[in-house]
């Protein structure tokens, strides 16, 4: 597969990519004595398919499924006493998973899927669009812009992309402005760097959500399709508005939510929908079935290095098991409450080595690169369905509820729940009436399908009434179970301030209140000894001042 063809030479070096591929450029021009033409012609970037080939390497090959689910709540530890008081002695994939799943610092795996490799890799994504972007610049100095204008879009687009995963998984969630002035951000990077060691300031979270939105603006209308050969794994058009109403949705500015989501799903979303009517007997056909190119519904696809599938498909510690699994792929909703799960799922669950591990679907499957068949060697891929029009829909439909459109906000739960009923078997279905949604939601209200939200403790202006928590409470069991293996559970529980707890072995619980240092992974060490600040993870009993002074001390070191 020529897509899953990474880089190597990038990414070993890092976040100091874009200097590498410089130096290099400097190296190759210098043997023109020698050689009639340089091997690798990406370096020289003279024109704009040199570039476009360039920002191939600009989609990282991290996946942060791993550290977002096992610091949600889809995960549960198997060594921990069930209901009945049944354990497991399980051993675990990787001891860094021990680490994540307690809310701990990460300090003993530097290798892929752990915090490391995402900061590494992310900004290893953004030196390459930083490098292309430098290029682009002085091509429009020389009145190429025309030439350059797709290829600048896509690097605006790849750069605001990488800032904003690392902003998510590195600092706490977006809240007040006030709050988001003095909460500590990551650094923001739009220059190419030029020496081997450069120390990065921490941004405020305020001014990095507006270099992102800035970027985005700019590049989303210099899109277009038409520039690439497989548009899929790349921001085409539509990619391009899912992730700007994502990045609105996450900021609260529900009206853009709206506005982009339109764009993306065209005047019929329902047309974008997955077809759940095939049926699927092996796990390699689910899977190809998933990140199918030709699909509608998968807008963009990005290739990653990822182990994390082996985590929860076999027999280890950490799995989707328990209230977990019931509140997300075998448990009841509100249209299909006389199933013990959902019926699109038939015939496309497994089980953790046993079943009483834990159940998975192969929505964010393994594909192996073989580099030697004979020897059973190579690299482990997962595909990431990084934005489709499903969970494009369902941002839409929150932002409907907090805009106080609940009959629109409906209109397009009903969608995703109508396009999981097109089945190869008959089933009794249900409409998703308002009336069915207060029902189920009310009746499980604090249980393991819903949990409290805390919008105003975040913001005491982000109100909701009790209609608009019991659709909420919808529209987030839906996303729960979109992207259930993808990590995006995690995001929403940062996002509203849910409180979830974590049984760990024989008798250890850890809670995570709604305003919790923890919420924000800790930057890798060797980042850490470079001199940018570091999270203060320290939970506390009450947490609310502490936070804020905390807060100030990183106003103190920005001033």
């Amino acid at each position: 597969m020529k897509i899953l063809q990474i880089n190597k030479f990038l990414r070993k070096a890092g976040p100091f990519a874009g200097v590498c591929i410089f130096l290099f450029s400097m190296c190759m021009s210098s043997c023109n004595d020698f050689l009639d033409q340089v091997p690798d012609n990406r370096t020289d970037l003279n024109s704009p398919e040199q570039i476009s080939k360039l920002l191939v390497n600009g989609y990282s090959t991290a996946n942060h499924a791993l550290i977002s689910e096992l610091s949600g709540d889809n995960f549960v530890d198997n060594n921990s006493p069930d209901s009945n008081g049944n354990r497991y002695n399980l051993p675990v994939f990787e001891l860094m998973d021990n680490e994540i799943f307690a809310w701990e610092d990460v300090v003993s795996g530097e290798r892929q899927d752990s915090p490391h490799y995402l900061w590494e890799d992310y900004y290893r994504c953004i030196a390459v669009a930083n490098h292309a972007l430098r290029r682009i610049y002085e091509l429009e100095k020389e009145g190429r812009t025309s030439e350059v204008s797709a290829q600048k879009g896509e690097a605006l687009l790849i750069r605001a992309f990488n800032h904003f995963n690392l902003v998510n998984i590195f600092a706490q969630a977006f809240r007040s402005d006030a709050l988001n002035k003095a909460t500590p951000g990551i650094p923001y990077i739009t220059e190419p760097e030029k020496t081997v060691i450069v120390i990065q300031e921490r941004l405020s979270l305020a001014e990095v959500y507006e270099k992102i939105e800035k970027d985005l603006l700019e590049g989303l209308p210099l899109i277009d399709d038409r520039n690439y050969k497989v548009p899929k794994y790349h921001f085409n058009k539509q990619a391009a508005h899912a992730f700007a109403a994502r990045f609105y949705l996450f900021k609260r500015d529900y009206e853009k939510v709206i506005e982009h989501a339109n764009l993306a799903l065209g005047q019929d979303a329902s047309l974008y929908m997955k077809d759940w009517s095939p049926s699927l007997p092996t796990y390699n056909s689910f899977v190809y079935w998933t990140i199918d190119e030709l699909s509608r519904s998968n807008f963009l696809l990005i290739p990653t290095h990822s182990r994390f599938m082996r985590r929860y498909s076999e027999s280890y510690r950490y799995t989707c098991n328990r209230e977990a699994v019931k509140a997300t792929i075998f448990g009841q909703g509100p249209s299909w409450m006389v199933y013990s799960y959902h019926p699109c799922f038939v015939g496309k669950l497994y089980v953790s080595g046993k079943q009483q591990h834990g159940i998975w679907c192969p929505n964010s499957g393994e594909v192996f690169e073989f580099t030697d068949k004979v020897a059973g060697i190579g690299y482990p891929h997962i595909i990431r369905k990084e934005f489709t029009a499903e969970e494009t829909l369902l941002c839409r439909a929150e932002a409907w509820v907090h805009l106080k459109e609940p009959d629109k906000a409906l209109a397009d739960l009903e969608i995703w729940n109508k396009a999981r009923q097109n089945l190869p078997i008959p089933i009794l279905a249900f409409t998703l009436g308002h009336d069915n949604i207060n029902a189920f939601y009310s009746r499980y209200a604090e249980k393991d399908v819903v949990k409290p939200l805390n919008t105003e403790k975040i913001d005491s202006s982000w109100q909701v009434d009790e209609e608009q928590t019991l659709m909420l409470y919808c529209v987030l069991h839906f996303r729960r179970i979109e992207t259930i293996f993808e990590g995006n559970r995690w995001f929403d529980i940062k996002r509203y301030g849910i409180e979830i707890e974590h049984k760990i072995g024989r008798d250890r619980v850890e809670y995570l209140k709604w305003d919790d240092p923890r919420r924000a992974i800790q930057l890798p060490a060797e980042v850490i000894v470079s001199g940018i600040l570091p999270n203060n993870r320290e939970a506390q009993e009450k947490s609310t001042p502490e936070v804020i002074k905390s807060e100030d001390n990183f106003l103190e070191e920005m001033e």
